[in-house]
């Protein structure tokens, strides 16, 4: 029988999956955490297939061992080639970011298209059309990379003209084609969501799929018995695999919380 008590095991390529865990300390307050950033090899975007489910299958092998109690994949491109794999090979809950955005996105859709946005690995993987069309293959999915985002938010510019300008570039086709419904398909995006709302308007719902997630874990943990009552103290563990004091400074702003403390994790 796993504990109750045990901690929620996330990864990411970088620090955008801290967005992830700051839904799940807001919504899950009683749950603890271990983070793991793969900043040693990220991105994992231009990687093949069979590298990305190599690095995913050692975090989370790492994770296992640490005594996690689930395991959260953080990352969109890792979600689109590992999440079946692990599902299929951990003795505990595995869960990505895709589904629970594309069943958000045909939630909150109204009849017309849905747009997906993301890095230019998770638009080439078409996880998000896969995922959408699974449900509800009659849905018009428009999928828009957009590269320029990692690194606008990264530097801090989120209500900077320079971002709205890369933004509103961005967007124009999603807007021509009538979308009402538009997935923010990178953990980093959803700082920008007073950004884009100011472009698509109050119309267009914008699905956060790291608070998505957060809410799909929370029903997973209570339907499986696992969620913490709240009996033990809650204890969150950040580790990174290269340059852990640029995660302690920028991390802060994904989570959303104050970070004490990054440690170092050498895989490989």
């Amino acid at each position: 029988m796993r504990d109750p008590a045990a901690p929620i095991g996330v990864f990411d390529s970088g620090i955008g999956g801290l967005t992830v865990v700051g839904e799940l300390h807001r919504r899950l307050p009683n749950e603890s955490v271990v983070y793991v950033g793969d900043t040693a090899r990220v991105p994992y975007g231009p990687k093949s297939p069979e590298t990305v489910l190599r690095y995913s299958r050692e975090i989370a092998d790492f994770l296992v061992n640490r005594g996690v109690k689930a395991v959260v994949i953080a990352c969109n491109t890792a979600t689109a080639h590992a999440l079946p794999s692990l599902q299929a090979e951990l003795p505990i809950p595995v869960m990505g970011v895709v589904q629970p955005g594309a069943r958000a996105a045909l939630a909150a859709s109204r009849g017309g298209a849905i747009g997906v946005v993301g890095t230019a690995g998770t638009i080439r993987s078409g996880a998000y059309e896969h995922a959408i069309h699974a449900l509800d293959a009659s849905k018009h999915v428009f999928s828009q990379p957009c590269p320029l985002f990692v690194p606008l938010v990264e530097e801090g510019w989120l209500d900077h003209e320079v971002t709205r300008m890369v933004a509103r570039e961005y967007l124009g086709s999603l807007m021509e084609k009538g979308v009402d419904t538009l997935v923010l398909g990178c953990t980093h995006y959803p700082l920008l969501v007073p950004l884009l709302r100011g472009i698509l308007g109050p119309d267009v719902a914008l699905i956060d799929s790291a608070r998505e997630t957060a809410v799909e874990l929370g029903s997973l943990l209570a339907r499986e018995g696992l969620a913490n009552p709240g009996e033990h103290p809650v204890e969150h563990s950040y580790l990174a695999t290269d340059d852990q004091q640029r995660m302690l400074e920028l991390g802060q702003r994904f989570l959303g919380l104050p970070m004490e403390r990054v440690d170092a994790l050498v895989l490989g």
